[in-house]
């Protein structure tokens, strides 16, 4: 069964602080709390291959995987997708900026299946990932927030 998930944030900052500051994967270890490095392996233009490595979880196992992404910065949308699927049959995300007048509307998509023998299935992994997407963006917005107020 294919899930699909879609959660987004108002973010109180100008486009390009937000566009950039969400697509400089180096620094994605300080702007999300879930990532322990990310590694980026070869870029070409808008195109990135990049290693995410996660904090331990609860059981002390350490999640790592290559993700693509390709950044169309006239639409302001990304597409990505995982090189390495581990647990998943497959994984796509669809991040989209759009331009409010109170800030930038950042919108998260994911799409994907889990295997058949993936610790968690597709509900369980739906509920994470609509989860951990509110805890992420919040602080993504926090942080951009205060990077704007800063100047």
């Amino acid at each position: 069964m294919a899930v699909h998930t879609d959660n987004s944030i108002l973010i109180s900052a100008p486009m390009d602080l937000v566009w950039d500051r969400t697509n400089d994967v180096e620094s994605w270890p300080s702007l999300f709390s879930e990532y322990a490095s990310a590694e980026v392996l070869e870029r070409q233009g808008d195109v990135i291959r990049f290693r995410l490595t996660m904090h331990p979880d609860h059981n002390g196992m350490v999640w790592s995987w290559v993700s693509q992404r390709t950044l169309d910065p006239v639409t302001r949308t990304t597409r990505s997708y995982r090189v390495e699927t581990g647990p998943f049959k497959y994984m796509n995300l669809f991040w989209e900026y759009l331009q409010t007048k109170e800030g930038v509307l950042l919108r998260w998509v994911q799409d994907f299946e889990m295997k058949a023998n993936a610790p968690l299935g597709d509900g369980d992994m739906a509920e994470r990932v609509n989860g951990n997407s509110v805890v992420q963006l919040e602080r993504i917005k926090k942080i951009i927030e205060t990077d704007a107020a800063a100047g």
